[in-house]
C-alpha cells in the first residue's frame, strides 16, 4: 500500500453536477483544510476527451482528489497516470454510484459483486502513479447488503493495496430509486462503518452520508479515521468556515465578508475569460442560508447571473442585500 501525506480527517463528497472547478475554488475560500473532491470523470473521458476541460483547476484549490469511474484496469490506470501529471493529490475510484448509466458503463455500486476486479483495478492506477488510490463505496447494494460481504469485499479490494475507504453508509437500490432517492431512503447504518474500522483496524476508514453540523462529525471521528460532507456543504457551505480551526488546530477562521473578497477576484479573472457568471455563482447560493436577507441575494444572483455580459458586479449587488449579515 502506497503512504499518504493526504489528510482525510475532513472531506467534501464528490458529487455530479456540484463539485467543478467554481465549487471547489470556492470552498477553498471557506476551508483551506478540507479535502476537496471532483465530480467523477470517467476514464474513458479522459482518454479520449478535452483533457483541460474535464481536468484543469486552480492551484489553490489543493489538496484535491480526482475521482474516476469505470471497470477497465488498463484504461483506469492510463486516466490515473494523467490524472496525477495534472497535479492530483489522489485518485479515487467510485465503486458507489447507483445511476443506471454507470450501471450501464459497468462500474460504480455494481463493481461491490466483483471484489477482484476492483482490486486489479486499484493495483493497475497504484503501478503507474506516486499518489495514493482510494476507494469510495457503499455498505452493499439491493439485497447484497450483508456485514460479511462487505468486509469480503474490503478484504479483497486492500489486497489489492488499496488503504483508505470512504463509505456511505447506507446500501444503494440499483433499481426503483433515482440517484436521489438512493441517498435519501436506503437507512444510514453508521455502526456498519464504525464496525469495519474496528475489524480494520489498518484501513484507513472515512465516513459519509447524512451528516449535517460539525458536532455530528467530531461524534464520528471517535471511531472512524475520517468524515466526508456532502449535500450539507453544497447547500449550506459556510458551515465549513469553523473546520480548519475546530478539527485541525487553526486560529480563527474566514467570515462571508473575506470569502466574498475572494470571490470577487475570481469571479473578474474568470468572466474576462469567457466564462458565463452564472457557472460560478450556481454554487454560492448558498453561502447565507437562514440568514435575514439570503432569499433576495439566491433570487438576484439567479436573475441576474444568468445575463450576457454578467460579471463581479452582480455578486456585490447581491451582497448588499446581506451585508447586515457579515
Amino acid at each position: 500500500m502506497k503512504k499518504t501525506s493526504v489528510n482525510r480527517r475532513v472531506c467534501v463528497a464528490p458529487m455530479m453536477d456540484c463539485t467543478d472547478r467554481h465549487e471547489r475554488y470556492f470552498l477553498r475560500l471557506i476551508s483551506k483544510r478540507v479535502l476537496l473532491y471532483t465530480e467523477m470523470v470517467t476514464a474513458q473521458a479522459i482518454l479520449y476527451g478535452d483533457l483541460r476541460r474535464l481536468l484543469g483547476f486552480s492551484t489553490e484549490e489543493h489538496p484535491v482528489a480526482l475521482q474516476l469511474g469505470g471497470s477497465d484496469p488498463k484504461g483506469l490506470s492510463a486516466a490515473a497516470r494523467i490524472g496525477e501529471d495534472f497535479g492530483y493529490d489522489e485518485i479515487n475510484l467510485n465503486v458507489g454510484c447507483p445511476s443506471d448509466r454507470v450501471q450501464s458503463g459497468r462500474f460504480g455500486v455494481c463493481l461491490m459483486a466483483e471484489p477482484d476486479l476492483v482490486a486489479q483495478c486499484v493495483h493497475a492506477m497504484q503501478s503507474v502513479v506516486e499518489v495514493p488510490v482510494t476507494v469510495k463505496t457503499r455498505t452493499g447494494f439491493d439485497d447484497r447488503d450483508g456485514y460479511e460481504e462487505l468486509c469480503h469485499f474490503v478484504q479483497k479490494v486492500a489486497e489489492g493495496g488499496c488503504g483508505t475507504f470512504a463509505i456511505h453508509a447506507r446500501k444503494a437500490w440499483l433499481q426503483g430509486l433515482s440517484p436521489k432517492e438512493n441517498r435519501e431512503i436506503p437507512p444510514l447504518c453508521y455502526d456498519r462503518v464504525y464496525q469495519l474500522k474496528r475489524d480494520f483496524e489498518d484501513l484507513e476508514i472515512i465516513i459519509n452520508g447524512g451528516i449535517r453540523t460539525l458536532e455530528e462529525a467530531d461524534s464520528h471521528l471517535r471511531s472512524v479515521d475520517g468524515v466526508m460532507i456532502g449535500r450539507e456543504a453544497y447547500q449550506n457551505p459556510f458551515l465549513l468556515a469553523s473546520v480548519d480551526e475546530k478539527f485541525f488546530g487553526d486560529v480563527g477562521g474566514p467570515t462571508r465578508e473575506t470569502i466574498l473578497d475572494g470571490l470577487y477576484d475570481y469571479v473578474r479573472v474568470q468572466t474576462q475569460q469567457g466564462v458565463r457568471l452564472h457557472k460560478v455563482t450556481r454554487h454560492v447560493i448558498g453561502l447565507f442560508a437562514g440568514m435575514p436577507g439570503a432569499r433576495a441575494w439566491r433570487r438576484h444572483l439567479s436573475e441576474e447571473g444568468v445575463k450576457p455580459g454578467a460579471d463581479a458586479e452582480v455578486l456585490r449587488t447581491a451582497a448588499r442585500f446581506v451585508k447586515g449579515g457579515m
